[in-house]
């Protein structure tokens, strides 16, 4: 079927399902679902569950996304292909991982075709372009300008987090992590790499990104697997070793499970205070379009999560079979709810002082936004305020204006990272830009 049969298709049976999902989100108040105690509808399900995805349009020239008062904002790169994170290195350089899906899952059900038609409208279509490589950004005099765009790792294998500890810059491909040799000032790397350990990978990959963080004393790396499903749906035996967050040695590229039960993983950081890992997480889908929410959460040793057997702590997902109630008895609740279906990617904790003062200390969270709801969520960067290295008040939008008048998407957030100046990087996959915030109006 081609890709116009696809849409003659497929429009029909959208529109129902945007008339069911505007019905029940009508009298629901999404701030419900912002903070520790969100609200949880019953839960729905659906043969085709609702799919509303925004159009991809891309950014006119001079448009740029809006900022809240005391902020504003530039591009500090464009042209870039599906830029998903941002790593800055101690010397000022920044890194860019741009990054393309390896794949898609296998077709074994009606609603599997059309979710394949969504997330490939979702990636805003990859095309020919180079991508799967880090490029770096050297903004030596610091006037929001590079001086410097130059390819500085290639022919990566669908990148996503990045570290450096010491001498050593360790890459997360979405099938192991990669060991790269890094000298201060060095604008290309072409060593040859060596493999730390190998990741969970396909022929599924149902969620493909590997976030990756380094332990504040360096000795172990941290790094999210997501589930291969959205709930067990290509089987349990799919979901070996994976929606958990994997601690590995460096030394020796031994590792375990440090969490488990966490759907899809990501902005993998330590809270500056109390030194604690700290996640986003992608909640599952079909529930509904208030269910469930997405979270932000510190993550305990051993900690289990609940996915696939009960979200939010202990309150069950009626489609998996077997139950488990052994494991739903141990499921730990999320610290911070961030709203249903919002896709938080990117999670990064402001400790410098550039930007106003009611910023320092607390966590800004880049939103994806949403494809299976009829009132769009995320789709910004939001901040929420920390006290005592625990999240003290409402979630604030930060950085607006991705979607436009007419609701089409001209860019979505994903990675999330500060600067040595202080400014904040938005890594934008679908506007192929990265974003610089700073103070002023």
């Amino acid at each position: 079927m081609t890709p116009s049969q696809n849409t003659t298709f497929f429009l029909p049976i959208l529109g129902l399902l945007v008339l069911i999902s505007a019905c029940s989100e009508e009298n629901f108040d999404p701030q419900t679902q912002v903070g520790a105690n969100p609200k949880l509808p019953e839960p729905q399900q659906y043969l085709f569950p609702p799919m509303h995805l925004a159009s991809i349009v891309g950014w006119k020239k001079e448009e740029t996304p809006a900022v809240a008062p005391g902020l504003k904002i530039a591009a500090f790169a464009t042209g870039l292909q599906h830029p998903r994170a941002v790593y800055s290195l101690p010397n000022g350089d920044v890194l860019v991982v741009e990054s393309k899906s390896p794949g898609t899952e296998p077709i074994r059900r009606p609603k599997d075709l059309v979710m394949g038609w969504i997330e490939s409208l979702a990636a805003g279509g990859s095309g020919d372009a180079p991508s799967n490589r880090i490029t770096l950004l050297r903004d030596a005099d610091g006037d929001g300008v590079p001086e410097v765009k130059s390819v500085f790792i290639d022919h990566l294998d669908s990148p996503f987090g990045v570290a450096l500890v010491e001498n050593d810059l360790y890459v997360a491909n979405t099938n192991a992590i990669m060991r790269f040799p890094y000298q201060t000032g060095q604008t290309e790397i072409t060593a040859t790499p060596v493999m730390l350990t190998a990741l969970p990978g396909g022929p599924i990959n149902h969620h493909w990104t590997k976030s990756l963080v380094a332990s504040p004393d360096g000795t172990k790396l941290y790094v999210g697997v997501g589930s291969n499903s959205n709930i067990t749906e290509n089987g349990i035996q799919a979901e070996e070793n994976r929606a958990a967050i994997l601690e590995v040695d460096r030394a020796s590229g031994a590792w375990r499970i440090f969490a488990s039960g966490l759907r899809n993983p990501n902005g993998l950081t330590f809270e500056p205070t109390t030194k604690q890992l700290w996640t986003v997480v992608n909640e599952r889908d079909e529930l509904g379009p208030n269910l469930v929410p997405d979270y932000m959460t510190s993550v305990k040793e051993g900690g289990f999560y609940g996915w696939p057997y009960s979200y939010y702590g202990q309150h069950v997902d009626p489609r998996v079979m077997p139950q488990r109630p052994d494991l739903v008895g141990k499921a730990l609740p999320p610290d911070y709810a961030l709203g249903s279906h919002v896709a938080p990617l990117g999670l990064a904790f402001y400790t410098a002082e550039a930007l106003p003062e009611k910023y320092r200390g607390g966590a800004f969270v880049g939103e994806h936004g949403s494809w299976n709801r009829q009132k769009f969520s995320g789709y910004k960067v939001v901040f929420v305020p920390f006290e005592a290295g625990h999240p003290s008040g409402k979630a604030e939008d930060v950085v607006t204006g991705f979607l436009n008048k007419d609701e089409h998407a001209r860019g979505r957030p994903v990675g999330i990272g500060v600067d040595t100046k202080g400014a904040l990087l938005i890594a934008d996959d679908v506007g192929n830009t990265v974003w610089r915030v700073t103070s002023g109006s």
